[in-house]
Parts: C-alpha cells; structure tokens; sequence
C-alpha cells in the first residue's frame, strides 16, 4: 500500500467549517506510515506542530487514534506509566494529555492515524470505554475496521465532492468500531473476573481438601490453560501459588492458636508428609513450623 499523509493547517480547517456543513466531526490530519527498524521515531517529515522527542514528548490539541498493525513499541502517558504495545492495537490520544510512543528498534512498526474535534467527537470520545487511564485498546486485525480507514485516507486524498461530510462520517464509523471492541473486551474480563473470582472463594473455602486444579476449572467450563493465564492475570499469582499461599496463611493460624502437632497440621492442609509441609513452611515464612509455633 502506497504510504500516504495529509495534515489541514488551523486556517484550512477553519475555511472547511465555514464554507460546508458541519456533522460535528473535522478531520485536522490522516496519514498512514511504516517505520523501518533502527530509525528514530517520528520521522522528519512530521510537521513541527506534531512532531516530538521521546524525551520530550508532546501534547495534541485534538484527539487522534493510532493504530499500529505491524511491530511493537511502546506508550506512556502522565496517567498511564509506559505501556507495552502489540500489533493490533489502538492509542487514543486526548487534547491537553501529554504522551508520547515509539516502536522497538529491532522491529519498527506499521502505523494508520487520523486527528479531529469537533462538537460530536467530544461526545463520543466522553463514552465510558474511551478513557485517557486506559488509552490502548487491542482490537487485533479488524479486517472492518481497516477498510474504513482505507477509505478515509482515499477520500482525503482526492478531495472529492462533500469529502468533508464523508470523512466525517467515516471517523464515527472508526470510533463505533473501536466502541464495540473495547465493549466486548470488557465484558471478556468480567467474564474472566468472574470465573477467577469463583474459583478462589472454592480455594478459601475448600483449602483443606486434595485439590485437582484442573478438575476445578473443568467445573467451570473453562480449559485449564485458559483458567492458569486468566488467574495469574486476575490475581498476579499462578493458581499453586495462590493456594500455597492460603495454605501458609491457614495452617499459621492452626499453629498459633491449636495445639494440634505440626504432623496433624500437615495432614490437614493435605501435605504429603510433615517434612514436605515443614519445608515449604520454612520456605515461606523464614521459620520451621515449631519455631514458628514458639514465636508466636
């Protein structure tokens, strides 16, 4: 595909609002670009207006997506820390935030974008799913939503007649498109809060039992792969970690405040032997169960 930017200086844009009709969307810029491995980022034909050092960085006057299809990189903005971004993902760029981004060196990245305002825009960019906290939002390869944004930057290109009213047109198309996949990843994490969420209160509850984690997440008609990386993202720990944890916290209890002995202790939290608990005991808190037991 023939790269290709275009940016409408304040005046341009400001002749196009008087002499044609307004749908609450201007386009001030559109580009599509590739940037090679190994060259810095942005390249100079950026106007001064948008350009920027990483050191630096820059604050917009209007809002932008950015989409990158090819490579990865990485964005930070003053509410956000650095992020990593992957193929298939969407920065949204709000006026008055500063930011900045650029690619990895070793792998450059593909990179579609459009800036605009307008009265419209600031309605739809207040949607909840559009949020400067969470500006980056993975939509993969939308086969759809790369042909309205090819035929944006077409009908930019060439000016047309109303090319105005259409462009405007297309970029609420692009921002329903984006709406619809940040809707469905939230409801794909509430999902997985949901289940991860379950299965922990059946961990506390259940702890003292034999546990087949697998098992467990077959109950809940998710695959064990799925359950290990939903969990370990939910909860920051691994499931095994998790229950240890729960385990230690439980059997803690049981030595401050029972006088069960250690190999009762072990046989109830289902360890295969009172050396094995003795040692993951140790492990865990810095001290063997019955030093543990005459600290406390």
């Amino acid at each position: 595909m023939e790269l290709f930017r275009k940016y409408f200086n304040a005046q341009q844009v400001e002749d196009l609002e008087q002499s044609e009709p307004s749908w609450g969307v201007n386009v001030h810029n559109i580009g599509h670009h590739v940037h090679a491995p190994g060259i810095p980022y942005p390249d100079p034909k950026h106007p001064s207006s948008h350009a920027f050092q990483w050191s630096k960085g820059r604050t917009l006057q209007e809002f932008q997506i950015v989409y990158i299809a090819k490579g990865r990189g990485k964005y930070e903005s003053e509410l956000t820390g650095e992020l990593v971004v992957e193929a298939g993902t969407i920065m949204l760029n709000f006026p008055g935030s500063w930011h900045r981004y650029q690619p990895d060196k070793e792998t450059g990245w593909e990179e579609f974008w459009v800036g605009f305002d307008g009265h419209y825009a600031e309605y739809l960019m207040r949607q909840d799913c559009f949020s400067r906290e969470h500006p980056l939002i993975n939509i993969g390869f939308n086969i759809e939503f790369m042909e309205v944004f090819l035929q944006l930057i077409e009908t930019l290109k060439y000016e047309g007649v109303a090319f105005r009213q259409i462009s405007s047109c297309l970029v609420i198309q692009l921002l329903g498109l984006v709406y619809a996949s940040a809707l469905m990843k939230d409801q794909s994490q509430l999902q997985k809060e949901k289940v991860v969420q379950a299965i922990r209160l059946q961990m506390h509850k259940n702890w003292d039992n034999k546990f087949d984690l697998q098992e467990l997440a077959s109950q809940f008609n998710v695959s064990y792969e799925w359950f290990r990386k939903a969990f370990k993202k939910v909860t920051g720990s691994s499931p095994n970690q998790y229950l240890q944890n729960i385990k230690i916290e439980k059997t803690s209890q049981l030595l401050r405040q029972t006088s069960m002995t250690v190999a009762e202790v072990a046989y109830k939290a289902g360890y295969e032997s009172e050396f094995y608990f003795s040692r993951i005991f140790k492990k865990r808190t810095g001290l063997s169960p019955s030093e543990y037991r005459k600290e406390h």
